[in-house]
């Protein structure tokens, strides 16, 4: 039996959709394994439907236990569909940067526990109020939410700044020059017992201790997988975040702390040579065996972001 002629025509079948990620690259993430959405549909000019899915072992964002994911999983996901929805539907080029101005958000923890499988997710985006300059979105503010099999898992909402690559060099290098004692943080880290932070490995802790117990002084990895899946110039907003959430856990230690909620507001980068503080400004017992923390960063004694969590202590 030979090969078909040039007149013989094969009828292929078409080849399924099949389900991937969204470019990695759109969510500024060098890992495949670390991008949480998987398509976008536009129902108008500033409304998206999102879908993604988180996996059932994440190696940081999952509970102490292993039952539940991380509420700041949520916030993940909030930043990657700013940036996604920027990029793909707002006219950003890939190249330039953003600016995290406030993420906010609010979880339902029953709904955050890990089944028998990965957690498919929908995702609604709102864009409320957008700044166009060249025919690109400038600054944006977005209200999202979260549902998971028709739950609301999480809502909230976040605010972010584009700025072109070349501007964001020369603000960079404009920026002042340290002063004060050296820094390294790869010197300066002594992690906290990671038991005090809600960890359950010392690589994950990004706090070292001072001499308050209500201070702490911020030293993560810079070699990180995840808080620093890619090279950059200043310490990025989710190592605040971590940083904001264990110091609430070390202050109830030995019982932490689960960041139900958070209201998050960055003022300005947080550079690499020279030491940021992470300190707790307020604590307020809540009913039902919740308590809110407000927790400040500083460096260069400017306050450079506030984070005000609640959540149940157990």
């Amino acid at each position: 039996m030979g090969l078909p002629t040039s007149q013989s025509t094969v009828e292929l079948p078409a080849l399924p959709r099949l389900t991937t990620t969204v470019p990695r690259e759109y969510v500024h993430r060098a890992s495949f394994a670390e991008v949480f959405l998987t398509g976008c549909t536009a129902q108008d000019d500033l409304r998206f439907s999102l879908t993604g899915q988180w996996p059932r072992a994440h190696t940081l964002f999952t509970s102490p236990g292993g039952g539940s994911h991380d509420p700041l999983l949520t916030a993940e996901t909030f930043r990657q569909a700013g940036m996604f929805l920027a990029h793909a539907e707002l006219g950003v080029p890939l190249h330039h940067r953003f600016v995290l101005g406030d993420l906010n958000y609010t979880t339902a923890l029953q709904n955050l526990r890990i089944a028998l499988s990965p957690t498919d997710f929908d995702l609604e985006a709102k864009c409320t109020e957008v700044t166009w300059r060249r025919g690109m979105a400038s600054w944006l503010q977005l209200e999202l939410s979260i549902r998971r099999q028709g739950n609301v898992v999480a809502h909230g909402s976040g605010s972010f700044g584009v700025i072109q690559q070349g501007v964001y060099k020369r603000l960079r290098a404009a920026r002042k020059p340290w002063s004060g004692p050296a820094f390294d943080i790869r010197a300066d880290r002594a992690p906290l017992p990671p038991a005090t932070v809600g960890r359950g490995s010392t690589a994950d802790v990004v706090l070292s201790p001072t001499d308050s117990p209500t201070s702490w002084l911020l030293t993560p990895r810079l070699d990180h997988p995840i808080l620093f899946d890619h090279a950059d110039d200043h310490l990025p907003g989710m190592v605040l975040l971590e940083g904001a959430r264990q110091a609430a856990s070390a202050l109830v230690a030995p019982r932490t702390m689960t960041p139900a909620s958070a209201s998050s507001s960055f003022r300005r980068y947080v550079e690499l040579d020279r030491p940021c503080w992470i300190d707790i400004t307020r604590v307020s017992p809540e009913s039902g065996g919740m308590m809110t923390v407000e927790v400040t960063g500083r460096q260069d004694d400017e306050t450079v972001f506030t984070s005000t969590i609640t959540g149940p202590v157990g």
